[in-house]
Order: C-alpha cells, then structure tokens, then sequence
C-alpha cells in the first residue's frame, strides 16, 4: 500500500539518502589516497586496496539482494545492511593499519551493496501506481549524485579535515536512517511469518557467484596496477574467474531454486537493455575518474575546486530528474529521453576531448552541465525500459541484474581508463621525445630559457642545465598525460556512439500500474 503525505516524503528522503550514501562511497577515499598513504605509511599501490575491498563485496552482494531479502524479510534486511554500513564506517575512521581499513571496508561494501535495490524498492512502495515513474526518476537522482558528490565531499574534507572523517560522515546519517525506516517504512504482508525452513539456499550457486564475480572485480581494480598478466594473482584470478562465471551461468539455468534466476536475461528488452545500462555505468564512473585527474594533474586545481566545478552539472541533474519523471508519468515515451542523454552524453565526451592545459573553470562547466542533463535523461528511462516487458515475477531478478551490470560497467570503465591511458601515455611520450632532436631550434631556445630561469634562482650553472633538461621532461610527461585523457574522452564517446543504435532494438512499452505496482513489491 502507497505512503501518503508526510511519511511518503520522509521514506523518499531515507531511501534516496541511504543510496547515495553508498554511491559517494564509490568515490569519496578517490581524492584522499595520497593522505591516507602517507598517514598509514603505505604505497599508493597499497592504498588503493581499499577501493578494491570495497567494489568486491558491493558488486558481490548486489545480484544476491533479491534472495536476502526473501529470507530476512525487506525492511530487517534493509535495517541490518545500514547498520552493518554504519558500523563498517566507524572502524574505517578509527583504523590506524592498512589491512584493518581493508577489512572494515569490506564489510562496509557488504552492508552498502544491499542499499541500492532494496531503496529503490521501498520507495517505490510509497508512490501509487500512477506516480511510479517520478519514483523511478527521484531514485535516479541518487544513482548519479552519488558518485558525483563522492569526489566534491572528500576533496573538501582532505583539503580541511583528517582522512577519516570521510567515513565518520556517514555515522550519524546511518543513525538517523535507521531510526527513520524503523519508524517509517511498512513491512510488506510478505514479510511476517516467514517460514525459512522452506526457503531454498542456494549455496553452489551463492559460491559459484562469490568466487567469480569477485575475481573479476579484483582482476579489473588491480590489473593495470599490477601489470596485469605478468602479476600470478591476476592471472590465476582471471583463471579463476573464466572458470567460475560460466559454471555460475550454467548452475543457475538448470537448478530449480537459483539465487539469481537467469532465465529472464532471454527477455528482449532486459538483454538490450543491460547492455546500454553497462555502458552507463561504464561512462558514469570514468567521467567521475577522468574529469578530477584532468583538473588536478593537468589544469592544477585544488581538490576542493575540482569538487566545486561538478557542483552545477549535479544541480542540472537534480533539476530535470523530476521533470523527466513526471514527463515519464504523462506518456512521453521513454525512449525519447533515452536517446536525448545518450546523444548529450556523447556530445560531453567530445567537449572535454578538445580542452587543453589551459581549460578554465568555465569550459569545464558547460561540459559538465552536458553531462548532468545526459545522465538525468537516460538513467531512469532506460532502466523502465529494460524491465517494462518482463513478468511480475521476473522483476526482483531483472532488477538486480541491472543494477549488478552498471557497477561491472564501472569497473570494466575504471580498469579500461587506467589501462588506456597508461598506453596512451606511453605512446604519446614516445612521439613528443622524437621530435627534440639535438641541435634544433626549438628545443635549444626552450632549454635556454628553463636553463636562464633556474640560473635567475640562484642555481649554478651546472644543476640549471641538469634542471632545465628535468623541467622538459617532466613538460614532456604531462603533455603526454594530457593528450592521454584526451584519447581517453574520446574512446568513451566511441562506446556510446557505437551502442546508440541498440535503443531502437527495444520495445518501446510503457509498465502498466499493475505491473508497476509488481515491480515497487518485486524491486527487493
């Protein structure tokens, strides 16, 4: 049964809250790795352990939620997973070694996975049939912001405050989030009076998904820092993976009670649409990568300013995610929006391809602004699409599976954009260096100079010339940086160009209220 009034609006902003506090968790510790490298005494290598630990058990737990909740019941699930986050979050601030931070955010990544599904399915409960799509768009609000707000946050909090208030942050949202569902949100009739002794476990297929999506993660965190295959634990994971995940498929097509029911992948329009939702994922987390490292290695912005510049592009998006939703309610049809944000989202690719070292903060505006109304158009529509033709009780899976795709979109971004750019990088150096050769112009003038300007600092002659030939080189790494990302924009643009025509492989249909209201009951 719908909320109404006052307890609607207070379940929307517990759940959309409780979602973006696990998407800025995504990204939050990105500007802080160097701080909490030096404060634990570890490499950057070493740090960056505790993004791993955290995408591993997110995107382990996500495709398990509809069974979870199935088992505890949706709102004792949904309770349990924020306290576990909050807890998690705590022991993350006051850790004071690598591995226990590492430990603690696993456990975070393991309570924060359940908040996405499970949030959008209560707070779709509280929506009468006819307003679902404002719900859905409300919700999308959370999926982008998040991982907009995460950097914006934690370069504030770096550039202010210790490393750990990025997570005692989310303690007494936590808190208060659990107070507010306690009291708020309404367990379904489903969930009294569950009789676990007749709930099938699927423990094959819980272990078959554990073991090979979590190798997967970890080989698409971790390749490119650790050489990829050259490193024995990335290829026996991969191995390990290759392996797993087929078994996985296989298990779950022909047990009768599978954790996560693959058969509705044969759907059209949740096939098509996964594939898109991918690519979302894909160009989400690498814009939110890309765009901060460009500001801060090439243009040399604070963290806080990085932060700053994304703030208008997330207002866009908070602007128009409702109008898109009530656009959605009206019988405009989705795929209208869909292709609009795809074809916005290519149009930022190619707007931050052409920036250069000398980029303002005003070039970078618009093109976020782009970005914001793209993700704000396709985010909400394509999802409806993608589980529109699906049957009531297909819904928990065809969810799930979405939302399981866009963080392995994310991932496979990440991994993608790290390698990518360290080829590019190289290449780029390669080509830059082959132009100086000994006795031209240019590069004689240009050292002259660097050489003239150490000497004017009181270096002698000797380190100013050595000084000079440093200074080039480290001009020469940055440019070849620079026009890395640039490629990088670039290849992103390509993916979605390529993928646009798959939007017009999708039925075109609009969720009925009853299968509207199967999906907010399902959404778990």
């Amino acid at each position: 049964m719908a909320a109404t009034g006052f307890r609607r609006w207070i379940v929307v902003i517990t759940t959309v809250s409780a979602a973006i506090l696990e998407l800025i968790d995504t990204s939050i510790v990105n500007v802080g790795l160097t701080q909490m490298a030096g404060n634990l005494g570890v490499t950057i290598e070493d740090i960056s352990w505790v993004v791993t630990a955290y995408a591993i058990a997110n995107v382990i737990i996500i495709p398990m939620t509809g069974f979870l909740q199935s088992y505890f019941g949706r709102k004792n699930y949904y309770i349990g997973s924020i306290i576990l986050f909050t807890i998690a979050s705590y022991f993350c601030g006051i850790a004071d070694d690598l591995w226990t931070l590492v430990a603690f955010r696993f456990l975070q990544g393991i309570g924060g996975g359940a908040l996405l599904s499970t949030s959008q399915g209560i707070m779709y409960d509280a929506f009468p049939p006819n307003q679902r799509a404002i719900a859905s768009a409300v919700f999308g609000m959370g999926i982008v912001m998040g991982p907009t707000l995460g950097p914006t946050l934690g370069g504030y909090i770096i550039d202010n405050y210790h490393w750990s208030w990025m997570f005692f942050i989310n303690v007494p949202i936590g808190i208060l989030a659990v107070f507010l569902c306690s009291t708020f949100v309404e367990k379904q009739p489903n969930e009294f009076g569950i009789d676990r002794s007749k709930i099938h476990i699927d423990q094959i297929g819980i272990l078959l998904l554990a073991v090979g999506i979590g190798s997967l993660q970890y080989v698409l965190e971790r390749g490119e820092a650790d050489d990829w295959f050259d490193d024995r634990t990335i290829l026996y994971l991969t191995i390990t993976a290759a392996i797993s995940i087929p078994l996985f498929l296989w298990w779950e097509l022909k047990t009768k009670n599978p954790v996560m029911d693959l058969r509705v992948v044969k759907n059209r329009n949740l096939a098509v649409g996964s594939i898109l939702v991918f690519i979302i994922g894909y160009g989400l987390f690498t814009s939110i990568l890309l765009f901060p490292l460009f500001a801060q290695r090439i243009v040399g912005y604070t963290a806080t300013k990085t932060g700053n510049i994304l703030i208008p592009g997330g207002a866009v998006a908070l602007i128009m995610f409702p109008v898109v939703g009530r656009s959605m309610a009206s019988g405009v049809s989705p795929r209208l929006f869909a292709i609009l944000g795809y074809l916005a989202f290519i149009l930022f690719c190619f707007m931050m391809s052409n920036l250069n070292a000398d980029a303002g903060e005003r070039d970078f505006t618009w093109a976020l602004l782009v970005r914001g109304a793209g993700l704000a158009m396709i985010n909400a529509p394509l999802i409806n699409q993608s589980i529109s033709t699906l049957k009531p009780q297909e819904l928990p899976t065809g969810i799930a599976f979405t939302n399981m795709v866009r963080q392995l979109g994310g991932a496979f971004g990440v991994a993608i954009t790290n390698t990518y750019i360290a080829q590019r990088s190289a290449v780029h150096r390669s080509d830059l260096v082959s132009n100086l050769q000994p006795g031209d112009p240019l590069t004689t003038d240009r050292l002259n100079t660097l050489t003239q300007s150490l000497a004017a600092r009181g270096m002698n002659a000797m380190d100013a010339v050595s000084g000079a030939y440093r200074n080039l080189d480290a001009i020469i790494t940055k440019q070849a940086l620079m026009i890395s990302y640039l490629d990088t924009f670039r290849l992103a643009g390509l993916f979605f160009v390529v993928t646009l025509p798959l939007l017009f492989l999708m039925k075109n249909k609009k969720m009925d209220p009853a299968a509207a209201k199967a999906a907010a009951d399902a959404a778990h």
